[in-house]
């Protein structure tokens, strides 16, 4: 069943992309660092194909609290399909509607990462980090310091990068920093610019229109937020795609300023 729910992490697993001790570990309740995330991927998890893996989801959606669970699904944060879920397993939202604020959403339902591989806590080379075992740079994806997060959104392997993304102490400033990251991948800057929070920031969209790696769709989407003096600087970018520049010479032409 799909959870209703879209984050970086989550969409990983919705699109069968993870190896299997990771999706254990999800399994486990020991990943997410997010009340969303954790059940979302239990969701998901719930009919895995791997018997070892949908037996843990079953045992941690036995262990979940029954209290905090209705306190969050009678909270605009939970989505219907998440709610119709766990109202097949006895679980109902809480009587009312419970603001946002009636549970920390920040806070794990489980002690979440506690399993995941101790990693340095604070490596002081980015090859110290990309020696570390995928699990332990998910852990300081998630749970490091913004300096880590600056290295490992930058990593080879997918996951690790999308981990970032998902960090609860991820803000805009440095998702902002990413978009000007030349060796940033394809796959980050189509997670950004797919996210409608983060596109709400002007920097945030400046950084994805100039950037070459940015999709071609998702970057000519912003454009007609951009303001004359960047329109007219990204026309003459010659690190800009042939459509993207073309199109910015057609709005100043057209007199088309956002």
């Amino acid at each position: 069943m799909d959870p209703g729910l879209r984050s970086p992490l989550v969409d990983f697993f919705r699109r069968g992309e993870v190896a299997r001790d990771v999706r254990l570990l999800a399994a486990q309740g020991a990943l997410a660092p997010r009340v969303q995330e954790q059940l979302a991927l239990l969701v998901l998890l719930s009919d895995d194909p791997d018997p070892e893996i949908a037996a843990a989801t079953a045992a941690t959606l036995d262990a979940l609290p029954a209290g905090p669970l209705r306190a969050f699904f009678a909270t605009a944060d939970a989505p219907a399909e998440m709610r119709q879920f766990f109202a097949a397993r006895g679980i109902d939202p809480a009587d009312g509607q419970a603001p946002a604020a009636a549970i920390d959403l920040a806070e794990p339902l489980l002690d979440t990462l506690s399993e995941l591989p101790e990693a340095p806590a604070e490596p002081a080379e980015p090859t110290v980090m990309s020696s570390l075992p995928v699990l332990a740079r998910m852990k300081l994806a998630m749970k490091g310091t913004r300096e880590q997060r600056a290295v490992l959104v930058r990593d080879s392997n997918k996951l690790v990068a999308a981990a970032v993304l998902s960090s609860p102490k991820v803000n805009e400033a440095e998702i902002e920093a990413f978009t000007k990251m030349g060796n940033v991948s394809e796959d980050v800057l189509r997670i950004i610019g797919q996210n409608r929070a983060w596109t709400k920031n002007y920097g945030i969209i400046l950084g994805l229109c100039r950037h070459p790696k940015t999709p071609p769709a998702i970057a000519m989407s912003f454009v007609q937020r951009l303001t004359e003096k960047d329109l007219k600087s990204l026309a003459t970018d010659r690190n800009a795609k042939d459509g993207l520049r073309l199109l910015a010479k057609k709005m100043l032409t057209k007199g088309k300023l956002g």
